[in-house]
């Protein structure tokens, strides 16, 4: 009996002491880790929150502000660092030129049945896919319209010849790319295709943009920052790259604004997730897409954002009669380079110097 009620609570004893490090080898496992790369807006704390819990991962999410901004971080040691990101579907091109991204087997993303029958077509889609395989999924989209202040147009603007409006000059609020303006000057030139530009061209396009950045107030890159100098500064008029994102921001903040799409037509971005090249975990990839395509995560992208998404049907305004879907341009690179020497305030001579 002795021995026995010894023995007993020494087992006990000793269970005591062993089972926790079987429990603390278990929670020191390495964390699986998914690196995203987005716009802000596209995964919000609650919804990383939401897929970290689920799949018992940690989301490394990092934000870009414009395509060149993108470009570089993933180009950056060839995607080394990033295994998810939304790019547009007119600079997806360039990912696939370069070998930075790879095909997506779209029968692992079961989320994409809820889209819109012209968002699962990927076909139908321009620079979704090469050699029958797909490298995007669609997630959002948006047109650029004009936002103006109601108070200083008794009418709203028709044209994006506003932005050059010499009687609002310093009142005026463009965006921080070469890609977009070197497009809107095109249209205001009346090219037939903005992402086009011939080499006699180059010249006049130029001139436009040195205009252009002699008018404006300034270029912005985020769309908080838009806001928060349209309110300060009393634009009257801004070039809306994020589209309705930032009429409801402006709304939100009390700016009493409207909302057009010029005659000329708005340039419109599609931006799909695409899977880099570099990931060693594709299927966790994969499976933060389909998360994202859950209804209660892409239906954010309206009631937060003002975006429109892929698995619901956006109001009808007419706006979608006169939208010019972004593609690749004639040369990204120059349109970088050309830009950057512009708004360094640089002659037309010097920005069109080898």
């Amino acid at each position: 009996m002795a021995i026995g009620g010894l023995v007993l609570p020494f087992l006990f004893l000793w269970t005591l002491l062993t089972w926790p490090v079987a429990g603390n080898a278990a929670a020191d496992a390495p964390v699986r880790v998914l690196r995203v790369l987005a716009w802000p807006g596209y995964a919000d704390r609650d919804v990383v929150k939401g897929f970290e819990t689920r799949h018992l991962v940690k989301v490394d999410l990092t934000l870009v502000d414009s395509d060149e901004a993108l470009w570089e971080k993933v180009s950056a040691d060839r995607g080394a660092n990033i295994d998810v990101f939304a790019v547009n579907t007119a600079e997806l091109q360039r990912y696939i030129d370069e070998g930075l991204v790879r095909p997506i087997d779209v029968t692992t993303i079961p989320n994409t049945r809820r889209q819109l029958p012209r968002f699962r077509d990927l076909t139908r889609i321009a620079g979704l896919t090469r050699d029958g395989k797909a490298y995007g999924i669609p997630y959002t989209y948006a047109e650029m319209g004009l936002i103006y202040d109601r108070n200083q147009f008794p009418t709203p603007p028709d044209s994006i010849a506003a932005l050059w409006d010499p009687q609002l000059r310093g009142r005026v609020l463009a965006y921080d790319t070469g890609g977009h303006n070197f497009s809107l000057a095109a249209l205001r030139l009346g090219s037939q295709s903005p992402f086009r530009i011939e080499a006699a061209d180059w010249p006049e396009a130029v001139d436009e943009l040195i205009a252009l950045r002699r008018n404006v107030l300034g270029f912005y890159t985020r769309p908080d920052e838009a806001t928060e100098l349209f309110i300060r500064h009393r634009v009257a008029l801004m070039f809306a790259n994020y589209g309705r994102q930032q009429v409801q921001a402006l709304k939100a903040a009390g700016a009493d604004i409207g909302y057009t799409i010029p005659k000329e037509g708005a340039l419109a971005w599609l931006d799909c997730w695409a899977v880099s090249r570099a990931t060693a975990d594709s299927a966790l990839a994969y499976a933060w897409i389909d998360y994202t395509l859950e209804s209660h995560v892409s239906r954010l992208l309206v009631s937060r954002q003002g975006l429109a998404n892929t698995i619901d049907e956006p109001p009808t305004d007419g706006a979608d009669r006169r939208l010019i879907w972004l593609e690749p341009t004639e040369d990204a690179e120059r349109r970088d380079k050309l830009w950057a020497r512009i708004v360094s305030g640089d002659s037309a001579k010097r920005v069109l110097a080898p």
